[in-house]
């Protein structure tokens, strides 16, 4: 009941001080609608790139434009959710050097919460509207036998995956505490991540993909769980559950993510003076 508690209160707590930043962002609309338009155009890029690469071939390893298009929606879509609640996570590094961390110790506030909802920004909405349309253009013009399985998969995929990039970050600023420096490290697991899923598995070394399937599974974002609903073989042929194990295996993630900051943040010892 104190663990539920508490968790109540982080997330009360998270939403008032995301509240506050979104009211500040506000204040000039004017900007904030150039920067949100201007932040959808960027994260587009990546899509016009496989766009371009299909204009010269038929299929990628096999995947046809709307299969990849589906994988890249996917993968950039809940990446953009699990950014747009954690994104400032990789700052937390900044924090503890110049010694601003301590100041969020001393308040009566879950620190999680704080580290979290700081700095929230609306604009980082614009790579989850971009993979939004992208995803329902795939799932139009991919050659699916739509099952209701199928169906309530994708929104089961999406919300999953958010939530694996979301303890990636978590997991990230855990091991800031310790390396301080270490905000591209994290980067490279997050941010390298989606790039990386947005790809069907066969592209890359048979060792990379088991070790983004049993040792960080982000195979579970899309990988898996896309492989069912395009009647694709599974990755390493896992068995057919597998597909629908991405809730269990983010819970998982997200549980593993709470004990290292926890640990982190027990062995937390100032920057001095």
């Amino acid at each position: 009941m104190a663990e539920r508690g508490a968790v109540v209160e982080g997330l009360r707590a998270y939403r008032m001080i995301a509240g506050m930043w979104v009211r500040s962002g506000m204040t000039y609309r004017t900007s904030f609608v150039f920067t949100l338009f201007g932040n959808l155009v960027l994260t587009g890029m990546d899509f016009v790139g496989i766009l371009l690469m299909f204009s010269q071939v038929d299929s990628l390893a096999g995947w046809s434009l709307p299969e990849v298009a589906f994988l890249y929606a996917a993968s950039v879509t809940s990446f953009g959710l699990a950014h747009l609640a954690a994104g400032s996570m990789p700052q937390l590094g900044t924090r503890i050097r110049d010694g601003s961390f301590d100041v969020l110790l001393v308040r009566p506030v879950p620190v999680l919460a704080q580290v979290g909802g700081d700095r929230f920004s609306l604009r980082r909405l614009g790579r989850v509207v971009q993979g939004g349309a992208v995803l329902g253009w795939a799932l139009v013009a991919a050659d699916v036998d739509w099952t209701v399985a199928k169906v309530l998969l994708v929104p089961l995929m999406v919300v999953s995956g958010a939530a694996i990039f979301v303890a990636l970050f978590v997991a990230g600023a855990a091991f800031q505490i310790y390396a301080q420096d270490a905000a591209e490290v994290q980067n490279a697991f997050t941010y390298g991540g989606t790039t990386m899923l947005q790809y069907p598995p066969a592209v890359f070394g048979k060792e990379l993909v088991r070790g983004v399937t049993f040792v960080l599974p982000l195979a579970f974002v899309n990988w898996v769980p896309a492989a069912h609903v395009l009647g694709r073989p599974y990755p390493l042929e896992l068995p057919g559950w597998a597909a629908f194990a991405s809730p269990l295996v983010a819970a998982a993630c997200c549980a593993l993510a709470g004990l290292a900051w926890r640990t982190g943040l027990r062995s937390y010892r100032s920057v001095g003076s």
